[in-house]
């Protein structure tokens, strides 16, 4: 009899169980693991911009962390909207990306080619392009 306790795979989605206060009015999660999150992140950026400088903004104003749950609502809403127009537009290709990140511990280099052909299709179809801040 081994002492290390076995592993407990699952195929769910994981969302935290713990119910917010009732004065929190209610919004979805994601829903993503990170690898589908870090595949869209820099497409997130760009979607959710406006979102996220209004967040971040009020989170310099006041770090209260109920300050800002109206802006964490606004930029939690833009991400789940994007995520389901890439698995509706580019379903295939957005998920060969994430899945090589899953196989290849997150790492980008080793996701090159699935990578260009997902930021292809998503210029191709919503009309964003994948830019590095910093790198122009």
């Amino acid at each position: 009899m081994s002492s290390t306790p076995e592993a407990t795979f699952t195929h769910n989605k994981f969302v935290d169980p713990t119910p917010l206060p009732a004065s929190v009015p209610k919004v979805d999660e994601v829903g993503a693991t990170s690898a589908p999150l870090k595949s869209a992140s820099f497409f997130i950026g760009q979607y959710c911009k406006d979102y996220n400088d209004d967040f971040m903004l009020c989170k310099s104003e006041n770090n209260n962390p109920e300050h800002c749950l109206k802006e964490g609502r606004k930029v939690t809403r833009c991400a789940i909207d994007l995520i389901a127009k890439l698995r509706e537009n580019c379903g295939k290709e957005f998920e060969a990306h994430w899945q090589c990140l899953e196989n290849n511990n997150q790492e980008l280099g080793a996701c090159r080619k699935p990578e260009g052909v997902f930021n292809t299709c998503v210029f191709e179809k919503l009309g964003l392009k994948k830019n590095i801040p910093g790198s122009s």
